[in-house]
């Protein structure tokens, strides 16, 4: 497996051809001095931008009008004497020049408007290329002239993949040529996959055309869940989460869950801006960094902080700053975060071909997230063995594939979470698994409500609303966890009540809301999705309560006095016989607002922001962990903690910690 540097940065140089002086400022004793004092071991460097502009002399493109040398060969040489990496990246999705000079080959929707990110010929930004006319040559050829010029390269980073259902007269023809109908929406998508693909092809062939282990990443955000058609094109993965730039801060966790199940190295990738990329003079606070690039090697990740440099070639002191403060404390955490794996026995079986906005997968992350119950995700092609609990989205199809994993995995003593349809067949409306109970139609009402049974009731012994339908079941055995209470009536043209919904009647309707049967436990709704979109607290409580009398003592974390917006993970190093207990905290704030701004900057938004890192206190904790234990201690500190083994279980108490802290248990 190809090995990933930890502390890295993403520099972005996307340079308008206006722009006077590029690289006149370039030190190579002041970039080698910001890049030690950041504590930074590998930087993306580029060889050509979404401009479509090249930083270094060039036969296939175009060379920077206002650029008088080789500032990528300056850039490499100056890191080379440092032991700084540098991939280098080059543009390929969108390309402004080559759309200049060829704009036949730039993707065309079907309504002959063109693509992606910009359609007026009076509006700037950048233009979508599409990987089906001859700009595929001229890409390959750039791309094997690089390779050629720099064969030191660590890397080539290849951006903006991705590939429209496209009707420019190439994919017209290719379409017709090949069987498709262009007319059917289904058949474009087709069509699309299918150049994709040759595309993945061809650049991977030309990465390696020099260096045959040349290592390749082509970015397009994240790598779809069951994607693994595209894998052997990669050497690695860099996960594209800046979470004040729309991903937020409870995207990366989700999307690492996944892709540290594939077999790849992998980063994460924020910024350091306050927003997102392209934002010349925007810092985020170090604080909120600090906290970010933790969150990466908890989820046992190496660590990418996006920059954008300054026309000039000069890296910014005050970015380099900031990011030096994160990356000093993951320098000191690495002995304990190498060739670590995940440990958690949850896994969340999530829809093929979905992605980490689904509603159910962004869900279930959350509650399990806030619960601090550390888990995977897998799509049905991966190992469910070494887990003891699945959990199946309540988006998710079962296949005939699925079903019979999951039967093998549940005659095995393994447990399974199902809510709302994904226990049903689509086709028959029946379930997929024996429960004790009676299932009839979906409610046909929405909202409902659910009175928790006695054992689950937290802070509501009422009736709470549950804001999607339910299945209609009736528990005959096994233990159920409430009742549903219908409303009224739903809200209609011909009658309503108060402002929103209908109230619930004063007697339980006869239908259960959640029932444990064996070991298989059921909620009557989508919780998930129904989590996503309403967050609400009683939900999260309700959820929580049943996964903790469902899994009884083999809940592998248990955390007292820590908050929900606190994060755990629990990794493990083989080779060194430990576990690798991560505890996080910091404290969100929602500024800003919705705000139209002047010359066509991206409209303002709500941003969370992490500014104040509060300590935490008296942090008990419960880890169930295999074998005797021979020390707990915090690191990188190397401070011994006391601790109690019994039953399999290791227990401790944090006195304080800020931000973040590990606690390794041999």
């Amino acid at each position: 497996m190809y090995k990933l540097r930890f502390r890295q940065v993403h520099l972005d140089f996307h340079t308008s051809p206006d722009i006077p002086e590029i690289g006149v400022k370039f030190d190579r004793k002041q970039w080698q001095d910001r890049l030690r004092k950041a504590h930074v071991n590998s930087i993306t460097c580029f060889s050509s931008c979404h401009h479509g502009l090249s930083y270094h002399p060039t036969k296939v493109g175009m060379m920077h009008p206002n650029l008088k040398f080789n500032l990528l060969r300056a850039q490499m040489d100056a890191c080379k004497e440092i032991d700084v990496n540098v991939p280098v990246y080059l543009t390929a999705g969108v390309n402004n020049y080559a759309a200049s000079i060829h704009p036949e080959w730039r993707e065309i929707n079907s309504d002959g408007t063109y693509a992606g990110w910009v359609q007026s010929p009076l509006k700037p930004g950048f233009m979508k290329m599409c990987f089906n006319t001859p700009y595929l040559d001229y890409l390959c050829e750039m791309i094997r002239e690089t390779v050629t010029m720099f064969p030191d390269a660590d890397g080539i980073f290849l951006d903006i993949i991705s590939q429209g259902p496209c009707c420019c007269p190439w994919c017209l023809r290719s379409m017709y040529r090949e069987g498709f109908d262009p007319q059917l929406e289904a058949d474009r998508i087709a069509h699309a996959r299918k150049v994709l693909l040759n595309y993945y092809k061809r650049t991977f062939e030309a990465v390696r055309s020099v260096d045959p282990k040349m290592p390749i990443f082509h970015n397009s955000g994240d790598i779809r869940i069951g994607d693994h058609e595209i894998l052997p094109y990669f050497s690695h993965l860099e996960l594209e989460s800046l979470p004040t730039g729309g991903w937020g801060y409870d995207h990366y966790p989700m999307t690492a869950a996944y892709s540290r199940s594939l077999g790849l190295d992998f980063l994460g990738m924020t910024g350091k801006f306050h927003k997102t990329w392209g934002e010349f003079g925007g810092f985020k606070h170090p604080n909120a960094l600090r906290y970010e690039c933790a969150a990466m090697i908890a989820n046992g990740s190496k660590c990418s902080v996006g920059d954008q440099l300054h026309p000039s070639g000069e890296l910014d002191e005050s970015t380099y700053e900031i990011i030096g403060e994160a990356y000093a404390h993951v320098e000191e955490c690495e002995p304990w975060c190498a060739d670590a794996e995940s440990a958690a026995e949850i896994a969340v079986v999530a829809d093929e071909n979905s992605d980490h906005k689904q509603h159910s997968n962004v869900g279930v992350s959350r509650l399990l997230l806030e619960l601090h119950l550390p888990f995977d995700f897998v799509d049905s092609s991966m190992e469910f063995g070494k887990y003891r609990c699945l959990i199946v989205a309540d988006e998710t199809e079962l296949s005939q594939a699925l079903q019979m994993k999951l039967k093998m995995f549940l005659s095995n003593g393994g447990k399974v979470v199902f809510a709302g349809d994904s226990l049903f067949d689509r086709e028959s409306e029946t379930p997929v698994f024996e429960l004790q109970a009676e299932f009839g139609p979906r409610s046909p009402f929405c909202p409902d409500f659910v009175k928790c049974s006695t054992e689950m009731a937290s802070f509501v012994k009422t009736p709470f609303v549950m804001r999607m339908p339910s299945r209609r079941m009736k528990v005959t055995g096994g233990q159920s966890l409430g009742q549903i209470y219908d409303p009224y009536f739903n809200r209609d043209v011909r009658h309503f009540c108060s402002h929103q919904y209908t109230p619930y009647e004063t007697k339980p309707s006869g239908y259960d809301a959640a029932v444990i049967s064996g070991n298989i436990l059921y909620f009557a709704h989508p919780v998930f999705s129904l989590y996503r979109a309403t967050g609400a607290v009683v939900l999260q409580k309700y959820v929580g309560k049943a996964l903790e009398l469902f899994l009884g003592n083999e809940r592998q974390v248990i955390a007292e006095n820590f908050p929900s917006t606190a994060r755990v993970t629990l990794m493990r190093q083989p080779a060194q016989k430990r576990h690798v207990l991560h505890l996080l905290y910091a404290n969100t704030i929602l500024r800003g607002g919705d705000q139209e701004l002047l010359n066509f900057q991206h409209p303002a938004t709500p941003t969370e922001v992490i500014e104040e890192l509060l300590p935490l206190q008296n942090v008990s904790l419960s880890v169930r962990v295999p074998g005797p234990v021979s020390s707990v201690t915090r690191e990188p500190e190397g401070l011994p903690l006391p601790f109690q083994y019994e039953d399999g279980r290791v227990q401790f108490t944090i006195g304080e910690f800020t931000c973040h802290t590990m606690v390794v248990i041999r």
